[in-house]
């Protein structure tokens, strides 16, 4: 386990860059965080680090967001609004670990019988209004 601490949006936006420069396909990663600690922020971050140019929003109300045109696809999930592993399945999971990319889970806590084997990546809001605190668990940044 390793811990970080960032000072801005920004910041954690680098953070994020320099994991995604190291992912390989087929790495899941899984979120954990308070509602607006950072989440989308990281993985705006972790698009660059993959070479994904285009704009990174939340997938609040999709689902899941697919961007292309970086070395590696991402796939955005958040399961804030699942209740449970099996409905994670029902939104075809299993076809976006197949696909080559990298799968990025907001609100992993939700499905957590299906993220096992993922990396964790939790985000908690530090002392400042713009401090994060974010631990990684299965790997080193």
């Amino acid at each position: 386990m390793r811990q970080y601490i960032t000072n801005s949006e920004y910041e954690t936006e680098e953070l994020g860059c320099r994991l995604g420069q190291r992912l390989e396909a087929g790495t899941v990663i899984a979120f954990t965080g308070d509602l607006g600690a950072g989440k989308t922020a990281f993985t705006r971050g972790l698009a660059r680090g993959l070479g994904i140019t285009g704009r990174v929003t939340s997938p609040t109300f999709t689902i899941v967001n697919e961007y292309e045109g970086g070395r590696l696809p991402l796939f955005h999930f958040d399961m804030y609004r699942l209740g449970s592993s099996e409905e994670l399945f029902d939104i075809g999971w299993e076809d976006y670990l197949t696909r080559g990319g990298v799968c990025a889970v907001e609100w992993s806590e939700n499905v957590a019988e299906a993220m096992e084997e993922a990396l964790g990546v939790e985000i908690c809001r530090g002392e400042l209004d713009s401090q994060r605190i974010i631990t990684f668990k299965g790997v080193e940044v």
